[in-house]
């Protein structure tokens, strides 16, 4: 009875510990949502409060709409998110299907190779990276970003892709073999299907850092016609006068999507970390 009783005080701890978290986490956004739809002198009189009848006002969406180039700005990270993204799925499940499935020399030490792109921040590389892009002339160009994003998450999605693949049934793509299916078969219609919450695991960590960088489309892609979301925003805040209500609308329009996203895939999300646990 005594340890049934530690067991649940140990749980309602741990849950209590997430409940908190979660509550920390999501502060901050929920913040910038309420905010949003209040007039200025409400958001700085109490920022806590929900909006009423009298402080509800949508000048900040209405600025952001018709005044800015929101819309070619929001196009412009939806189209290097979900291009990046591609790319690092395919190419990272390409990368885990080699490493995993193939036994060649050097496997060990291009897994490693791999696995040092996670440990070194690709910031630290900025130099080198604007001038290859400039000798490329790529400036200011959407495919630079797409590029670099892509670079930027391919150790990661390597990683996690390759230790789900390796846990596939060996007789699974024997049989298929024996039945004459070539491997690119196999790799589309047999590996990829089962390995959909890995996909979904590596959508989220990846996306999320390449829809809200500043770093590198301020460096890369400063352009009026290719700036993203996460840059628009800054023409809103000035050192002496910032337009807080355009500003919080611009932030709840881009987080609003991503929110969205991960509401649509955070059952794949929990199966694939789930999954990776266990295993």
């Amino acid at each position: 009875m005594q340890t049934f009783s530690l067991r649940n005080l140990g749980r309602l701890w741990v849950h209590l510990v997430l409940c908190a978290y979660a509550v920390i986490a999501l502060f901050p956004i929920a913040l910038i949502l309420i905010n949003s739809i209040k007039s200025r002198d409400a958001i700085f009189d109490n920022p806590l409060a929900f909006p009423t009848p009298a402080s509800f006002s949508l000048i900040g969406f209405e600025k952001v709409l018709n005044n800015t180039n929101f819309i070619l700005y929001f196009g412009n990270s939806l189209l290097v998110t979900l291009g990046s993204l591609l790319l690092i799925v395919l190419f990272g499940a390409m990368a885990g299907w080699a490493l995993s499935e193939y036994k060649f020399r050097g496997n060990r030490l291009l897994t490693l190779y791999l696995a040092l792109g996670i440990m070194i921040p690709i910031r630290l590389g900025t130099v080198s990276i604007l001038q290859l892009v400039v000798s490329l002339n790529l400036i200011n160009t959407r495919s630079a970003l797409i590029l670099v994003y892509t670079a930027q998450g391919l150790p990661l999605a390597v990683m996690i892709l390759s230790e789900f693949i390796r846990q596939i049934p060996k007789e699974l793509k024997d049989a298929a073999r024996c039945d004459g299916v070539g491997e690119f078969k196999i790799f589309f219609q047999i590996i990829l299907p089962l390995i959909r919450p890995a996909i979904a695991t590596v959508a989220v960590f990846t996306m999320i850092p390449a829809w809200n960088d500043l770093w590198f489309p301020l460096i890369l892609a400063p352009s009026d016609e290719t700036k993203t979301v996460t840059l628009g925003v800054q023409q809103f805040i000035g050192q002496y006068v910032t337009d807080w209500n355009s500003v919080l609308a611009a932030l709840s329009l881009a987080v609003i999507p991503i929110l969205i996203l991960y509401m649509l895939f955070s059952r794949q999300l929990i199966r694939g970390l789930t999954s990776g646990a266990v295993k």
